[in-house]
Formats: structure tokens, sequence, C-alpha cells
């Protein structure tokens, strides 16, 4: 890469500017530095992986160890285990190192505009100038909240998914989950083990075998398939199965329903607003509740991108992850960005491979 003075600071002028260092961004710095370009990933956290490591204590992944490695390094170990967060996160810091991928770390990009036929990114007094910019932030930078949930009372304890760690950040006292996706019902899961546990809302299905490593044997590399090759935005459908996904949760995979019955979970319908400084269920508010746990999701936010980049339905404005209307800017790792995997390991690897084909050369 190459230095400039400018306006007061050293500017790094670079072929391809790479913003999120996950899995999606470390699999799109795989096929540039193959390609031999001058590019930089940048990084929000402190360390390599921490968007995992910050996860609560117990998460594992879905997807056995044998689809869950990056291009180029199949992740250590045995192939039909399910890897935990932590071990994720340790492989990609590994990956990083082994590759010897220019990542930056403790850098969140404040704005990006584009400016002279050059994209320019800025963070903290930095500036980096790049012919092309890859958004590989993910789908889970902006934790999505109703709006009614500052009207809790202040003595209920109130975590989103993405803050919630292990049980012990609670209260004493009756907990409510609020979404039951495969965050709400793991989660749940996990805390009826020391507390009372109530779980609001409706699952959007559950895949119809057991998970574990029979599944990684023989369901999985079946799913795999579809995942990556039928449920797509080129065939009819994938097209209406990322239309389903838009109104509806994901099906549970690991923890169903009748894990949860067992648990002594109970199911109550979703919450719709505060009365009293208690959730509404039902019409009725909730009155032993000490604790909530919001696994309501995320929202997409890219209000630091310039020019705006969503449609008016508010979907990003693109074609594969290909920018439709602003020529340089590519999207990685987002929800159904072309399949319905894209946002997982493997689908990010699939898509980064693709984009980095379609990347130009710097002028």
């Amino acid at each position: 890469m190459n230095n400039i003075e400018g306006k007061g600071a050293a500017v790094e002028v670079l072929d391809t500017l790479v913003i999120g260092g996950g899995q999606s961004g470390l699999a799109m710095g795989h096929y540039l530095k193959r390609q031999g370009r001058r590019f930089l990933i940048l990084d929000a956290n402190p360390r390599i992986g921490d968007a995992w490591r910050q996860r609560w204590d117990t998460l594992r992944l879905f997807t056995p160890a044998k689809f869950d490695g990056l291009p180029g390094m199949p992740f250590p170990g045995d192939g039909l285990s399910f890897p935990g967060k932590d071990e994720l996160a340790d492989f990609m810091e590994s990956y990083a190192a082994a590759f010897d991928l220019p990542v930056c770390t403790s850098v969140r990009v404040e704005r990006l505009w584009r400016e002279q036929g050059r994209y320019v990114a800025v963070s903290d007094g930095r500036r980096w100038e790049a012919g092309n910019v890859v958004v590989a932030t993910g789908c889970t930078q902006a934790p999505r909240l109703p709006d009614f949930a500052p009207g809790l009372d202040p003595s209920i304890v109130q975590l989103h998914s993405s803050e919630y760690r292990n049980p012990g950040q609670l209260r004493e006292g009756r907990v409510l989950v609020v979404g039951l996706g495969n965050s709400g019902a793991e989660i749940a899961l996990e805390v009826s083990r020391t507390h009372p546990t109530v779980i609001a809302g409706k699952p959007g299905g559950e895949l119809p075998v057991r998970h574990g490593r029979t599944a990684a044997r023989f369901v999985f590399p079946v799913v795999r398939f579809l995942g990556l090759y039928v449920l797509t935005l080129g065939t009819p459908v994938g097209r209406k199965a990322a239309a389903h996904k838009l109104s509806h949760a994901d099906p549970l995979i690991r923890t169903k329903s009748k894990d949860l019955a067992a648990a002594g979970v109970e199911f109550v319908p979703r919450v719709t607003g505060v009365q009293d400084g208690r959730p509404v269920v039902a019409d009725s508010p909730l009155r032993d509740v000490s604790n909530v746990i919001w696994c309501t999701g995320y929202r997409e936010s890219f209000d630091w991108i310039e020019p705006r980049v969503f449609d008016d339905d508010g979907r990003l404005r693109q074609r594969r992850g290909v920018a439709t209307d602003v020529p340089g800017l590519f999207f990685l790792g987002e929800e159904f960005m072309y399949a319905a995997v894209s946002a997982t390991l493997l689908g990010s690897c699939r898509d980064a491979r693709y984009l980095a084909g379609r990347i130009p050369a710097a002028s």
C-alpha cells in the first residue's frame, strides 16, 4: 500500500478496502491476496474473532466442523463435532496469521464516501482511500429492540442476546425470553436450569431430525447442497424462501419446542408492549418477571455509508453482493444476499470467491 500526506494525517491508498474482519472479511482477504491486490482489512474489535468471543459462553455452531473451514484451511479436529464459539474465534485468528492477512483491529469506520473516483473511509482521525470497498460487517451489527423496551420497570434486568453471557448476569426470579428463534430457544433452555423461564413467540418451524453427529454425517451434506445451490435468488424456490425469511423466524435446529417443554419452560404469545412497567402478553401484563432477554435479532446498520445504499423497501441495492448503482462497492456476509447460507461460513466463503472475481483493478 502507498501512503500520501493529506489533511493533516497520513492517508493509506489501496486497491481494495475490506471493512469487517469476521469470517466474510477474512475469506475475501484470502482471495484478494491470491490476486496480488493492495488491500487492508479493518475490524472494529480489539482481536480477530472477537465478534464470536463476545457471544454467550456456551454457544456452539450448528454446522459440523467439516463445514466450518475457511478458504485454504479446514477446521481442525473431529469433522463431525460442533465447535464452540471460542474455538471458531481462535481458528479465525490462526487463519489470519497463517495467510499473513493485513488486518487492522480496533478500527470502527465512522464514515465512508466517494470522492474523485475513490472511496474514502475515516476513523478516529485516520483516513484510507481505495478504488474498491467490500463491506463485510455481517448481519449482527445493530441489536434490534422493540420501541417499548425502555418502558420496562428499572428493577427488571434487560439484556439483548448479544449482551447475554450466562445465567450469572440475572437476578433471582422469573426470566422472560422474547423471541422463539434459535438464540431464544438455546438461551431459554440454559436459563431454565437456574431460573423459572417463560418464552414468548412462535417458532418458524423445526428441523425434522435430531441435531448431532448422525445428522452431521447424513443430513447436513444435503442441507449444505440445498443452501448453496437450490435456495438461491437464481431459482424460483429460492426467491420464495428469501421472501419468507424476511417475515419469519428461522426453523429451530438444535433445541426444539419439546426440549423446552420438558425443561419446564412456559410458552406465551408474543410481547406486544409495556403496561405499568411490565411486559404485556395477550393483553395482560406479566407481573412476576425479574429479567427479560431480548432474542429479537439484529437490524442492518449502514448509516455511515454515503450515498444511501437501501431501496425504498429497506433492502440493500445489490445483486449478488455487487452494488447495483454505485461502482466499486460490494457487500458480503448479509442474510440471503444470494443464497440461504450467505450469512454463514459456507455461504460467505463461496460469495467471497465470486465477488473477488468481479472487483475491478485499481485505476
